[in-house]
């Protein structure tokens, strides 16, 4: 740990359970865009329908959705590490599941979303418990921030290289082979998870009936504003533009005349751009207002994926992509990272729960709207509106989160804002 003391990008690492935890999810999450990547590339090659991209994604992730909030209250009141121990277990039975079925070669779109959907569920107890977990696996609270950005890191690390290997491994040897990678993967973290040491889990004594520990974590949240108004940033982008890789199949296919090769690498150069914001954010002193930095790499992300939109020359469409992956990355990542540092310990699993609410209630609902928009103007057209949508949210938002202190009177504003724009859909 010593090498990693002085260095200030990785000063998480000296924390031995957080190094456990980054090596075991890094290599799980490399089989979980393998198989993200296979099943997308799976579902367009037998349909060639963008209203089944996005119904793919939703299937996969609006499970995540309906039962976030429950997954919260689990987190917050059983042990967590037994909570992720749980949720991996399950993960990797369900990738042999699917890896199964694909090796079969008789199988259906209906029973790949029917699989999809099992993992939804299974997500929406996983993200509160094992987001809240890096808090307590981390020795010095003050690396927090730094091991919440590393976190990211791993993340889009896993997305330049699997999407890749996806890519090559569905050209050489089919989405079976992707999908039992995947379901080996998750042996990675389930070992780093048994190697830590951890203080022995104190129960905590639960009076509150489930309903009051829901309206607690609401109130808190809306009694919170640097947390409230994130939060709701959070979900208009993850309903009007996070959406956009919905349709990268379409442009794999059609606008670069590629196959599923191609497909992994324009993933892979997104999670190019990934890492390289992660690094940034982890590089960031202690203290840099991540509010500002959140509002202008929105504006970087609409306006990558204006010009991504735009351009149907492969090599300079991936500059462009890489830039969208620099503005997507700091969306989750500065929001979990203010919500965490900002959160109360007690409430931490709850407010996670909602952060889930938004990312998985919202990308699948706007992955619909998108499939079915691009139906109709076609997919260029649908990324080049998502990337104006982009640069309007972060207008919107500027005035409320260029100050540290945001007043109650500016999230209630705010809440019309998010109010009025839902009920347009």
């Amino acid at each position: 740990m010593k090498l990693f003391k002085n260095i200030n990008t990785f000063r998480a690492f000296r924390s031995r359970n957080y190094v456990l935890y980054f090596t075991g999810q890094g290599t799980s999450l490399i089989g979980t865009w393998m198989q993200r990547t296979a099943v997308s590339w799976v579902v367009y090659s037998m349909t060639h329908s963008t209203f089944m991209l996005g119904l793919t994604v939703f299937a996969s992730q609006f499970p995540s959705f309906l039962f976030s909030l429950i997954g919260g209250i689990v987190s917050d009141r059983y042990n967590r590490y037994k909570v992720l121990l749980f949720t991996q277990i399950a993960s990797m039975v369900q990738a042999v599941l699917l890896a199964l079925l694909a090796f079969t070669n008789q199988y259906t779109v209906w029973e790949i979303l029917t699989l999809s959907t099992i993992l939804g569920v299974i997500n929406a107890f996983d993200v509160p418990a094992r987001q809240p977990l890096v808090h307590e696996i981390i020795y010095d609270k003050e690396d927090l921030p730094n091991a919440l950005a590393l976190n990211s890191s791993i993340v889009n690390i896993a997305r330049l290289i699997g999407p890749a290997l996806s890519g090559i491994i569905l050209e050489k040897f089919g989405a079976g082979v992707c999908f039992i990678l995947n379901g080996a993967s998750f042996l990675a973290v389930i070992i780093s998870l048994l190697l830590m040491r951890l203080p022995a889990y104190v129960p905590k004594l639960v009076k509150k009936k489930v309903m009051a520990d829901l309206v607690e974590g609401f109130t808190y949240i809306r009694r919170t504003p640097t947390i409230g108004v994130v939060m709701l940033m959070l979900t208009l982008v993850s309903l009007f533009v996070l959406p956009y890789n919905t349709l990268l199949p379409v442009f794999a296919k059609i606008i670069f005349k590629g196959n599923a090769t191609t497909f992994g690498y324009i993933n892979s150069f997104i999670g190019l751009g990934a890492v390289a914001g992660t690094l940034f954010l982890a590089s960031l002193k202690p203290g840099t207002n991540l509010k500002i930095i959140l509002l202008v790499n929105t504006i970087i992300f609409g306006i990558g994926l204006i010009l991504f939109s735009r351009i149907s020359y492969f090599p300079l469409a991936m500059l462009f992509a890489v830039i969208c992956g620099f503005g997507t990355m700091s969306q989750s990542t500065i929001c979990n990272t203010i919500i965490q540092v900002e959160g109360a310990a007690h409430m931490r699993g709850r407010v996670m729960s909602f952060i889930a609410m938004a990312l998985f209630g919202m990308l699948p609902i706007g992955s619909l709207i998108i499939g079915i928009i691009s139906q109709k103007i076609g997919a260029p057209n649908a990324i080049f509106c998502q990337g104006i949508m982009a640069i309007i949210i972060a207008l919107i938002f500027f005035k409320f989160l260029r100050n540290d202190n945001i007043n109650r009177k500016e999230i209630d504003d705010l809440e019309a804002i998010g109010d009025t724009t839902l009920e347009e859909i």
